[in-house]
């Protein structure tokens, strides 16, 4: 690290847990996170500020009126603009050491595979039951850990799920038919500094996750409740049942993306 790098990050390096060494790891990592909205605003933010060398951005919306109330990596000079590119902006702004790739299109398919790959951790910071079960299918398949939150009214909820062999649960344990997923904000509503929360709790298991650090959300769901100002977690366990991180499953989707 050069004396830039020193001084932006010296309250990093103050910490035992991060040091000198934990920062060059950050600056050395890659992250890939999906979706710019209330989620995916802080936690980008959060990520690019403390270091963590590349951001693989995406989201295929625009910046609506609507979203500036919680999506505060936009503004309302943002309107109309892809989210990708406009966060891709802020994040250039707020630091611009940090290399940063938008992608301003849905990612899926073999472009999704190849992201995934290259990471060193996804974020899912998406709003549909459909992009979460894509997520968590090619994470696992690929062994790349995977930081879920999600958000409505005044209650969300986050966990981690590393993916890696053990007997840790996927996000598809925790979520069999998608059913509890089909509520939206634009119908429900949602509390502005709530998402604001969730974001910031992905960053930091993220952040966590590259450094190797600390007790994770492994086999745990963190659950925020700002109404009544509580927060609890409750123990996740694999589903042997699960169509997704059975050893059969993940054996068929190797041999098929071989």
């Amino acid at each position: 690290m050069d004396d830039q790098q020193l001084l932006r990050y010296s309250r990093h390096l103050l910490l035992p847990q991060i040091d000198a060494e934990g920062q060059a790891r950050l600056l050395a990592s890659r992250a890939l996170l999906v979706g710019l909205g209330g989620l995916g605003s802080p936690a980008a933010m959060y990520l690019a500020a403390a270091g963590v060398g590349r951001l693989v951005i995406a989201d295929f919306d625009r910046v609506d009126l609507s979203n500036l109330q919680r999506q505060i990596i936009h503004d309302s000079g943002d309107l109309g603009r892809p989210k990708a590119e406009s966060a891709a902006d802020t994040l250039h702004r707020l630091n611009a050491g940090v290399e940063v790739t938008p992608i301003g299109r849905r990612l899926e398919g073999e472009e999704l595979w190849a992201q995934v790959r290259q990471a060193d951790v996804v974020i899912d910071a998406s709003d549909n039951f459909d992009t979460r079960y894509t997520l968590n299918e090619v994470c696992v398949q690929t062994g790349t850990p995977l930081v879920s939150g999600a958000a409505i009214r005044m209650e969300g909820q986050v966990s981690l799920f590393p993916n890696d062999g053990s007997d840790a649960p996927c996000y598809r344990c925790l979520y069999r038919d998608g059913g509890e997923l089909q509520e939206s904000c634009s119908e429900n509503g949602v509390l502005a500094p709530l998402v604001g929360v969730i974001g910031s709790l992905q960053a930091a298991e993220a952040i966590k996750v590259l450094l190797g650090v600390g007790r994770t959300l492994t086999g745990r769901l963190l659950l925020v409740d700002l109404l009544n100002m509580e927060f609890r977690t409750i123990a996740l366990r694999r589903d042997p049942q699960c169509p997704v991180c059975c050893k059969e499953s993940i054996r068929e989707c190797h041999d098929h993306h071989a």
